[in-house]
């Protein structure tokens, strides 16, 4: 049993846009205001939602992500370390979240020129 080929992101994302255009178009000369524009307007709404996750997917298949994001860090003073995601938030101003970090490297506070 033979599969066939399936199409690439780009393809799909092309045949989706076009086959959106053409309710578009169909509601604009029409004009209608019954089920069968809605139908047309869904139907639109559909074909593009897949357009664009198909974009999507073009995109991410260019760009892969790297196998191991732990390699990928910043620079020390931009990440600060030992800090999770809810004390970040609880963090509103610079100056707390410098202290933060000074306290993290244990100069506590000092930072001689700031």
């Amino acid at each position: 049993m033979s599969r066939s080929p399936r199409p690439d992101a780009r393809t799909v994302a092309v045949l989706a846009a076009l086959g959106a255009l053409a309710p578009l178009v169909m509601l604009v000369i029409w004009r209608r205001q019954d089920i069968v524009g809605v139908v047309l307007a869904l139907l639109c709404v559909l074909l593009t939602m897949v357009a664009g996750v198909a974009v999507s997917a073009a995109r991410q298949a260019d760009d892969p992500e790297p196998a191991d994001r732990s390699a990928t860090v910043g620079p020390p003073e931009l990440m600060p370390y030992g800090i999770d995601a809810d004390t970040l938030d609880a963090l509103d101003s610079r100056a707390t979240l410098r202290a933060a970090r000074d306290r993290r490297r244990g100069s506590n506070g000092l930072s001689g020129g700031r």
